[in-house]
């Protein structure tokens, strides 16, 4: 018996050690030393401070912001702990009733706005954490923002466009811009604290 437990212990020891000691470290320090800011959380800094994740949605709602796609996240909205979304098929009438809600709220925070809304701005994502929209979504957008900040049309939708991500190769995903970044820039170049 002694024969055979002895070479399992000490393989069940040197593969613990191996795998849950070596390798681990081994992935960290290399994610750390090639990719340091992936490793860390992408995170986005404002003034040397952590203010967010360039991967994970937050919630804006000043009318001097952009918005970004809902949450379904529960028990609050963007919550990465419980990544997913709201698992409502096409036909449920709760979505329809939510996308009608938001469509409505999107209505009234810009009432002189009659184009149709982005599809991207009134559905959750599979994650509910998406922290990008499509720039026509931003579009969308860019008249309520510059009337809030008392600022030209032109100069929102020209940041809108020095933020815009396009696709990878020029083929590879759509273009999309992140919705924490596109705000920070947008407070960094027109800081406006009457609105």
């Amino acid at each position: 018996m002694k024969t055979l437990l002895r070479p399992a212990v000490t393989l069940f020891a040197a593969l613990t050690v191996l795998t849950g000691v070596v390798y681990p470290l081994a992935v960290t320090g290399v994610a750390q030393a090639l990719f340091p800011h992936q490793a860390n959380g992408s995170l986005v800094m404002v003034n040397g401070q952590p203010v967010g994740s360039a991967l994970i949605g937050q919630r804006f709602s000043s009318p001097g912001h952009f918005w970004g796609r809902p949450s379904a996240t529960g028990p609050y909205p963007y919550n990465a702990a419980v990544s997913s979304g709201s698992n409502l098929g096409p036909l449920n009438p709760a979505l329809t009733d939510a996308v009608k809600a938001r469509v409505e709220a999107l209505r009234s925070a810009d009432p002189g706005n009659d184009r149709p809304v982005p599809v991207d701005l009134v559905t959750a994502s599979a994650s509910g954490l998406d922290p990008d929209i499509s720039l026509a979504a931003a579009y969308y957008q860019a008249t309520r923002v510059a009337g809030t900040r008392r600022l030209p049309v032109g100069q929102v939708t020209a940041l809108i466009e020095r933020q815009a991500e396009r696709p990878w190769l020029g083929r590879l995903g759509e273009p999309r811009v992140n919705v924490l970044e596109l705000n920070i820039a947008l407070d960094t170049d027109f800081p406006n604290t009457e609105w």
